[in-house]
């Protein structure tokens, strides 16, 4: 992304007596005070990148979150991480938390990657190859999923099909292959650890339509559903530059796939950042949180901080698009309404309820989603300027996934801070909120 800143610089709707039990649960997880003010706001977090690199906290993340908490360490505003790693757990990953910041975290205040997959019923009783690495079957289990295979069983089962690693061939004549449940779709989680071994099988699956013993029939068409998570080209971890992500793994899904049948590799879904689906996922969660406080007024102002343009940010501001969409649909509704009926009372229901995630998780409150960036990350405002900034985006490099279009609007972030405690600051300068 070289000087990229350049160019811009300076879950059915749940019941009302469900979601509140849910969310008052939630809420004394949370150990939320209803005594404080209440902020319309509520926090977007990645992780790597603005909270941790690596293993390693960031400095900036332990000051940041001391003006989140009150004096007994409770939340002020309502609070969600959203990350693209999905290698754990949503518990594991609020404990990893709850340590780096010093502050108790709920998996109900966590956003995998995969965590949208819960949504996803129509694939929960089907049987599905779960690729990724990490405990993949417990956390396909933990999302529904009910029939799981993973790389490393088929691997077991049809040895002589993993043949890269020469030392890893068969020695002697593998035994009579025990069949297995035809396989009916493929969960990308995240990248694996042998990506030669996890390419071959994937491939072999999606040509066989799941039927490992029988020969490869490019020219199959359609291919078995597959669903993605983390579309990450890159991330920040230990060393000084970016490392290969998911979305790196996903490049060299796609070209293999296309360079052996001559068809584009096609998503039932991506989910992670910069899917609206993750984001809409988040600010349920937020909604959650904010019942459980028992607010009267709904959160409608989203802040989403992280380090990376091409999913973060982009995310971030592809989600407050949608929440625009949305709201002039609504009063596009409304003004037809009112033309025909001379009334604004009722509003068509199927107006509000348009999309997978919507009739899920309930409509959101939210009207906007604003992106922030931190230069402790991904980004380097470090970085080279183009010689010609009039040129900026055609020698820019897009490091987006393959489906998501490149839009330089979607890529300019609303602030630009050095890191996540000075990005609490503005946030909070915005809301003219005074933390109690």
């Amino acid at each position: 992304m070289r000087g990229f800143l350049a160019f811009y610089r300076g879950f059915h709707a749940l019941s009302n007596r469900h979601a509140r039990r849910k969310a008052a649960n939630v809420g004394s997880r949370f150990g939320f005070c209803g005594t404080q003010p209440q902020p319309s706001f509520g926090l977007l977090f990645d992780i790597d990148g603005v909270l941790v690199r690596g293993r390693l906290p960031i400095p900036a993340a332990r000051k940041a979150f001391e003006k989140l908490v009150d004096s007994q360490g409770q939340f002020v505003v309502p609070v969600v991480f959203v990350t693209n790693a999905g290698n754990c757990l949503r518990q594991t990953k609020a404990e990893q938390l709850s340590y780096i910041l010093g502050v108790p975290i709920s998996q109900d205040q966590v956003v995998m990657s995969h965590s949208p997959l819960r949504m996803f019923k129509k694939f929960h009783d089907k049987c599905v190859l779960v690729s990724g690495q990490g405990p993949v079957l417990e956390i396909a289990k933990n999302l529904g999923f009910k029939n799981v295979v993973s790389i490393e069983m088929l691997r077991e089962l049809y040895p002589l099909l993993d043949m890269v690693d020469h030392n890893r061939r068969p020695k002697l004549p593998p035994s009579p292959v025990v069949n297995l449940p035809k396989v009916e779709a493929v969960v990308l989680f995240g990248e694996p650890v042998r990506w030669e071994t996890n390419l071959q099988l994937i491939i072999d699956v999606l040509l066989t339509n799941g039927n490992l013993g029988s020969v490869h029939q490019p020219r199959m068409t359609p291919h078995l559903p597959v669903l993605a998570c983390n579309m990450d080209l890159m991330w920040m971890a230990e060393a000084q530059s970016p490392r290969f992500g998911h979305g790196t793994f996903l490049v060299c899904l796609e070209n293999i796939y296309k360079k052996i049948t001559g068809r584009e590799l096609k998503y039932e879904a991506l989910m992670g950042k910069p899917s609206e689906l993750t984001y809409h996922f988040a600010e349920y969660l937020i909604r959650n949180q904010a019942v459980g406080w028992k607010w009267k007024l709904p959160v409608t102002s989203l802040y989403a901080v992280g380090d990376n343009l091409m999913t973060d940010i982009y995310g971030a501001n592809l989600y407050n698009r949608h929440l625009e969409e949305r709201a002039a649909r609504k009063d596009q509704a409304v003004a037809k309404m009112a033309a025909a009926t001379g009334s604004t009372a009722t509003v068509p229901r199927e107006e509000d309820a348009d999309s997978l995630w919507e009739s899920e998780l309930a409509l959101p409150s939210a009207t906007c989603c604003k992106s922030v960036l931190v230069c402790t990350g991904v980004y380097n405002p470090k970085a080279d300027l183009p010689s010609d900034v009039n040129h900026c985006i055609e020698e820019t490099a897009f490091h987006g996934h393959r489906d998501f279009r490149f839009d330089p609007g979607l890529v300019e972030p609303g602030h630009v801070v050095q890191d996540v405690a000075e990005a609490i600051d503005i946030i909070f300068e915005q809301e003219n909120f005074v933390p109690p």
